[in-house]
């Protein structure tokens, strides 16, 4: 399938239209569910699969949400256009197949900001992602979603456990919320280690830009639940609710106590970050995500002025590899890489602008 038949791109959370969207990126809510009477995905057979992908095509035609979904037949794709999915947050790793090969009849409808993922380590996979901080709004969406697809199809469910999922810490809701926020305030202040600490204390934990098994760079965080068993939808969702609000609170503080007791200090990391991102020949993909945070700080604080979320967002994306490659092209080397990268973000923080010298060297020949 191409990628562009997605009228968006399948990144609609990526124009920094929700609340607290300097600070929160991102929010997702996935519930995980499986048919009743069916193996769970660890025993599937070719065929179980098959059935399992049938079914859930024919609930999502009849969904009032998904009815115009595309559709992406995982294992027919290349492993870069399965790479790209998994960059802009809409397949997992498990999806893609952590050894390269993903599992027959694994699948994705996606439409607006709604998805669904198709014999994953679970049947499904349903999935909402919005821009900013809306825990509610995206709550509300996939309840919407799962009621259609409860009419159509039956689900594992306890009467005491609740919905049965292939991973036990996944059973009763099925329900894992999350956030991706940007927290340099905290870092730089060094109470970043007591705010992750608490968040173990309430059932919360965290991990890197994309989910289980990734590294924390660029200071941007997954916060997300735990748990699921024992408490409602709303429980779970109400619960990290306060927890980022409160977050998002000690970041304001901390912003405001470094603008307060080290304003050059602060200018200058910002204005160091956007010179080396307006002008770089070559970033690896860690030093791009640094100063990358470097910017959205400045901007969050006002500092910088011309550049906007919505850039900052689509920087974070495609300046990944896959994203990359497409651009480039395959068969490419790390060096070309962080070339193409430099190259890349020099086109958005300063269009226009002459690769063979910088503004001082046009003024002079002027």
């Amino acid at each position: 399938m191409d990628l562009s038949m997605l009228p968006d791109g399948g990144m609609r959370w990526l124009d920094a239209s929700g609340p607290e969207s300097m600070i929160v990126l991102s929010t997702r809510v996935r519930l995980a569910r499986n048919l009743s009477g069916v193996r769970f995905s660890t025993r599937t057979t070719a065929t179980d699969r098959k059935d399992i992908l049938e079914s859930v095509a024919r609930a999502c035609h009849k969904s009032g949400q998904l009815a115009d979904a595309v559709e992406f037949d995982v294992p027919s794709m290349s492993s870069l256009d399965r790479n790209i999915l998994h960059e802009r947050h809409l397949i997992s790793r498990e999806l893609m197949g952590r050894d390269g090969r993903p599992v027959s009849s694994a699948a994705l409808f996606t439409e607006g900001e709604l998805g669904v993922m198709v014999n994953e380590e679970d049947h499904l996979r349903i999935q909402v992602l919005k821009s900013g901080f809306d825990l509610s709004g995206a709550l509300a969406s996939i309840e919407r979603l799962d009621n259609d697809f409860g009419r159509e199809l039956s689900f594992a469910f306890h009467p005491q456990f609740g919905y049965l999922t292939s991973c036990p810490t996944n059973v009763g809701t099925g329900l894992r919320a999350s956030v991706l926020i940007h927290l340099p305030g905290l870092v730089l202040t060094k109470e970043i280690s007591k705010v992750l600490q608490g968040l173990a204390q309430v059932g919360l934990t965290f991990r890197g830009l994309y989910g289980e098994g990734s590294e924390v760079v660029g200071n941007f965080f997954q916060l997300s639940n735990q748990t699921t068993l024992g408490k409602s939808e709303g429980e779970l969702v109400d619960q990290l609710g306060k927890v980022v609000r409160q977050v998002v609170e000690y970041e304001v503080e901390a912003r405001a106590v470094l603008e307060r007791d080290a304003p050059v200090v602060m200018a200058d990391k910002v204005w160091r970050a956007y010179g080396l991102l307006r002008y770089a020949r070559n970033l690896s993909f860690e030093e791009a995500m640094n100063l990358l945070s470097g910017v959205r700080l400045g901007v969050g604080l006002g500092t910088i002025k011309d550049v906007d979320a919505y850039t900052l967002n689509k920087l974070l994306v495609y300046t990944q590899p896959g994203h990359l490659e497409d651009i480039i092209g395959l068969g490419v080397d790390e060096a070309e890489l962080n070339e193409a990268r430099a190259e890349y973000v020099r086109s958005l923080l300063q269009p226009g602008l002459d690769d063979g010298g910088d503004q001082t060297e046009k003024s002079s020949e002027s």
